[in-house]
């Protein structure tokens, strides 16, 4: 198990998640990717999420995949 921490940044700055998870491999990654910022975006807010990324890193800061917040939000109407 390889802990994994997911940064979220946008043009105005980045907002660092300290903790982490535990994940078994890369496909939990990504699942765990997509519901942060799923859990993000379904927020009642009035922030515009186009603008935003998940970066996903190991231990030791090197990235390993990055996650558009719009792969997620789909086309606006």
């Amino acid at each position: 198990m390889a802990r994994v921490y997911f940064h979220c940044s946008n043009s105005r700055g980045v907002s660092v998640e300290s903790r982490g998870a535990a994940v078994g491999d890369l496909s939990e990654v990504r699942d765990y990717a997509a519901c942060v910022v799923r859990s993000l975006i379904g927020e009642i807010s009035s922030e515009d999420w186009r603008d935003w990324v998940l970066h996903a890193s190991d231990d030791l800061d090197d990235e390993i995949f990055v996650m558009p917040f719009t792969a997620l939000l789909g086309k606006p109407h």
